[in-house]
């Protein structure tokens, strides 16, 4: 199995991307600095809820695991009906 196929618990927080080019909606998941091989860059898949609920800058713990369509650039999975933690 590789990493990529491995689920890890990270901290990630709600933002608003200075570029929506090619985003959809406003609000949106990163993970926070210091979790590699998880960068702030990174894109994350998850429920709406958190990015929906809870004011911008609100910080979760969650389950995902590294993936990429294709090929394509790389980012975290997290399912929209898995438990999250609301840290901050």
């Amino acid at each position: 199995m590789s990493n990529s196929e491995k689920y890890s618990e990270i901290i990630v927080e709600s933002y608003i991307p200075d570029k929506l080019s090619g985003l959809h909606g406003k609000i949106h998941i990163k993970p926070i600095a210091g979790q590699e091989p998880f960068t702030e860059d990174m894109h994350v898949s998850c429920s709406k809820v958190l990015s929906q609920r809870y004011p911008v800058g609100t910080k979760f713990k969650i389950k995902a695991k590294l993936t990429s369509k294709e090929g394509g650039k790389p980012y975290l999975f997290s399912h929209r009906t898995w438990a999250y933690e609301v840290l901050i």
